[in-house]
């Protein structure tokens, strides 16, 4: 990749990670073992547990480390014009400033690109890859050893990030694989590590979503359909406001808006608190426990009364989901701690009333490290009501006792579910392969249908009984909406099969309100089978706005007016509040009108806007959330899973020192600035007191694939900014969700009026940003991997192949380095101040064996040290440091 040049970029390597052990020094083992790790997706994904994280180290030296997958190369950027690996080089400086105020050392980023917003963790993938990325976290999860990995939600819930979503998934499943002695044996061998059982996986996104406040939140109880145990922990502990502590570790995220973030208050009652949910475990934990300490009971802290700290337990059931009457397997696992034995003892389930097990559920003495295997039968009764019906686990003996807890998703034998989304069904296809069943159902079905309009519904018949079954599917559609075929029929459904029906629904109510305005119509879909069982299952559906666009009797002209003969439709209301602060009527209105002529769209687009926010400069025509922006957004065909396929515009008003308006492309199929990537558009815009209009004229044939007239996905959203730090306040729009931006299928639909349909054409291969900053090209991560004798970025250790430096020696205007070349690869230095400022760097490319003399120019400063990080062609690294020596 390019060299990516510091200018006056301030590193502060020595205060961020610790003074580097001295130059051929392995440092201790135990310099590399954390207790907690985090594992997210960008730089400040972390923030908003860094005050529990500096409460478990405070009340019992809890050493937490984090794991960023990308370092943020595709978000904005507050503080000035850096993007792409310049951006990641700034945020990684940020989040080790921002950690290390609450004693986190500790940062391993694995180098994959930070693509741009998406809520879709498949194009995700696309981006990062897969088996790279895995082996990569679980070499860092092997190499630190945390018996508790917190991570992100996985699931794609409404609004949440793809990268989110992905960043969790591959923490669970470096959950499985870093203690499987099969997964990256290379690791085993090679390099050295050994199998690592973390013991837990706490999520921070994976319960209830409302923001909870005050200290009672840490009395909360469990909600049934939880996927496991879940904890409240409190900002305030004795006379320390961590939550306080925490907003001054955010305000280190300047590139994010957040550095004028305000106060936290020291009434606790208004201080917030943060929310886990275990939702993987290998280890006891304590029935009900509440508070702080509660989500590292068994796992890091002794449980009163319990079997020793690293005791192993773990229960699974054969078939988690079962019908009434039905028998499964549950499998129980006891483990010993490595260095310690376990005397005999019984593995008990506290079962339900009417529930039958059967088995001994006996143990014999355990050495340290061994396991012992019992299996238990168990029976629900024939009566039992369809739930998540937890299961107790007890282990008991002389040493004390240890519990966990196992559920099982009681079914009707024949269940009727509206299909899922297509990101959704993908999640629950990841959910079943990688073993983690009570995570796939955690999205609520939802489709969405256009207002006044019609959209078929499918849904999924599944016989989980075991034997064939006949019946019929009643859709009990919600108030506005009609199914003329509201009951279908199923015949001959075999055991484990599934069949799908298709409902007509349309939208009946020309009053019901669109978007989060109208929010979730509930339904049911109810299943009686011949033989008499019934099962009910709620799904939900959503209302997007729909418009006509007519033709224009003449080509609007683009200057930022509108004639009544260019745009004959009615306008669109764009007012709906679908993200930030509430905002009244006089800064936060809009409307929308289109027509179309020939092969163009056009728009034009008022707003209402009492102040304006911070201006860019043209050159700066990019990340239009930063301040006043308009933005289009436009589905060919509105089958879109992700934005990958469609045209997504940003139009800013003005830019600084009376400049033009300007026009990008962002999150879509292909980004970049308007006259790269959309060059047949025209912009105009005009302002006045209280408020702007842009006019765009958009060709069809810039959008990726051909439109279909009849169907076109389409949004108008309004970004509205106060301030002039370059941060948002409010969003409004035409069709508002959470996270819409990224979610075609809730973008509006409009048809073109009497315009012919093109010959169909797909969408051709998205354009991805994945240039990311290499941990090679980064002092912070060199830095720590000296201190810490590790590999850069995740990857694999060059080891012997790798070019470190010997000696540095000052000179008048540079330093002169030495280095021990191995083997082919990429070279690069950076000289710092004894203040850990970075003075000077320099890059090359290296070959053969033998010592080399590389010279550095250093332009001004005293030279004290020299980090070097190596990378080699097969993506091997490594990192090193020498002092440098001054002349006598």
């Amino acid at each position: 990749m390019p060299a990516v040049r510091l200018g006056s970029v301030v590193a502060l390597v020595a205060v961020l990670c610790g003074v580097p052990a001295p130059v051929g020094a392995a440092p201790p083992e135990s310099a590399q073992d954390l207790d907690v790790l985090f594992v997210g997706a960008h730089p400040d994904d972390e923030a908003s547990l860094l005050s529990t994280f500096g409460r478990w180290g405070h009340d019992h030296q809890v050493r937490t480390g984090v794991v960023t997958i990308t370092r943020g190369e595709g978000g904005g950027n507050a503080v000035g014009p850096e993007e792409g690996p310049a951006l990641g080089l700034l945020r990684e400086a940020e989040e080790r400033r921002a950690v290390g105020g609450l004693g986190i050392t500790d940062v391993h980023n694995l180098d994959e690109p930070d693509l741009y917003y998406t809520v879709s963790a498949p194009l995700t993938e696309q981006a990062w890859g897969h088996d790279d990325v895995l082996s990569k976290l679980v070499r860092v999860v092997r190499r630190t050893r945390p018996e508790v990995v917190v991570t992100m939600d996985p699931a794609p819930t409404p609004g949440n990030h793809g990268n989110h979503q992905y960043a969790a998934r591959l923490a669970l499943e470096a959950y499985r694989l870093a203690a499987d002695p099969a997964a990256f044996p290379e690791q085993l061998g090679e390099e050295g590590l050994a199998p690592w059982s973390v013991r837990r996986v706490l999520s921070n996104a994976a319960g209830a979503e409302e923001e909870v406040r005050g200290p009672d939140c840490e009395q909360r109880i469990t909600p049934p359909e939880s996927p496991g145990p879940e904890y409240y922990v409190h900002g305030i502990s004795g006379d320390v406001n961590w939550e306080q502590r925490e907003r001054v570790a955010e305000r280190e995220y300047a590139s994010q808006g957040w550095a004028s973030r305000p106060d936290v208050p020291n009434d606790p009652a208004q201080v917030g608190c943060d929310h886990l949910t275990e939702i993987a475990n290998r280890a006891p934990h304590v029935p009900g426990a509440q508070g702080a300490d509660a989500p590292l009971l068994g796992a890091l802290l002794p449980v009163p009364g319990g079997l020793p700290v690293g005791t192993g337990l773990v229960a699974t059931a054969a078939q988690p989901r079962i019908t009434p009457g039905q028998r499964t397997e549950v499998h129980v696992e006891v483990t010993a701690p490595p260095n310690t034995a376990l005397q005999a003892g019984r593995i008990a389930l506290d079962l339900p009333p009417g529930w039958e097990v059967q088995g001994d559920g006996a143990f014999g003495p355990l050495e340290p490290g061994a396991t012992a295997r019992t299996g238990l039968s168990v029976v629900t009764p024939g009566d039992q009501r369809p739930a998540r019906v937890p299961v107790p686990v007890r282990v008991e003996s002389s040493q004390g006792r240890a519990d966990t807890e196992l559920s099982l998703d009681v079914v009707p034998p024949v269940v009727a579910e509206q299909e899922p989304l297509p990101g959704v069904a993908e999640f629950q296809r990841w959910a079943d392969r990688t073993r983690f069943p009570l995570l796939q159902n955690k999205v609520p079905p939802v489709r969405t249908v256009p207002a006044l309009g019609a959209q078929d519904v499918r849904v999924v018949v599944h016989n989980y009984s075991a034997r064939s079954r006949s019946g019929v599917v009643e859709f009990a559609p919600p108030q506005g909406f009609e199914v003329p075929n509201a009951e279908q029929r199923f015949t001959g459904l075999s055991p484990g099969a599934e069949e799908t029906l298709t409902f007509g629904v349309r939208s009946t109510d020309p009053e019901m309100p669109t978007g989060t305005q109208g929010g979730d119509h509930a339904y049911s879909l109810t299943t009686r089978t011949d033989d008499g069982a019934t099962g009910t299952r709620p799904a939900a559906l959503e209302l997007v706005p729909t418009t006509t666009i007519p033709q224009a009797a003449v080509p609007p002209v683009v200057d930022g007016n509108a004639d009544p003969q260019e745009y004959p439709g009615a306008p669109l209301d764009v007012s709906s509040l679908w993200e930030g602060e509430q905002c009244a009527a006089p800064d936060c209105a809009a409307t929308a009108r289109f027509s179309w002529h020939g092969d163009t769209l056009h728009a034009l687009v008022d707003v209402v806007d009492d102040q304006q926010g911070a201006l860019l400069a043209p050159d700066d025509c990019k990340r239009h959330w930063r301040t006043d922006a308009v933005e289009i957004t436009l589905d060919p065909k509105a089958d879109a899973e992700n934005t990958s396929s469609t045209f997504k515009l940003a139009a800013l008003p003005s830019t600084r020192d009376s400049g033009p308006p300007c026009y990008a492309r962002d999150a879509d199929n292909h980004q970049g600035p308007g006259e790269d990537t959309a060059p047949g558009v025209e912009l105009a815009a005009t302002r006045r007191d209280g408020g702007y209009t842009v006019e765009l004229a958009i060709p069809l044939r810039d959008l990726p694939g051909s439109v279909d007239p009849r169907r076109l996905g389409l949004n108008v959203l309004v970004y509205d900014s106060d301030s002039q730090d370059l941060t948002g306040q409010s969003r409004i729009g035409w069709s508002t969700w959470a996270g819409v931006q990224g979610d075609p299928y809730r973008w509006g639909r409009a048809i073109l009026q009497d315009r012919p349909a093109d010959p169909p054409t797909p969408a051709p291969a998205p354009v991805l940003p994945l240039d990311a900053l290499s941990s090679v090209d980064s002092p912070g991560s060199i830095a720590q991997s000296v201190r810490l004798g590790t590999s850069l970025g995740g990857a694999p250790p060059a080891g012997d192949s790798a070019a470190r430096i010997a000696s540095a020696r000052a000179h008048p205007g540079e330093v002169r380095t030495s280095l021990d070349v191995n083997g082919p690869g990429r070279v690069h230095l950076f000289v710092l101040d004894a203040g850990g400022a970075v003075l000077a760097e320099r890059q090359l490319d290296v070959d053969g064996h033998g010592e080399r003399t590389v010279p550095v120019q250093v332009p001004g400063g005293t030279p004290s040290k020299v980090l070097v990080g190596f990378a080699a062609p097969d993506g091997a690294t490594a990192a090193s440091a020498a002092e440098v020596r001054q002349p006598v």
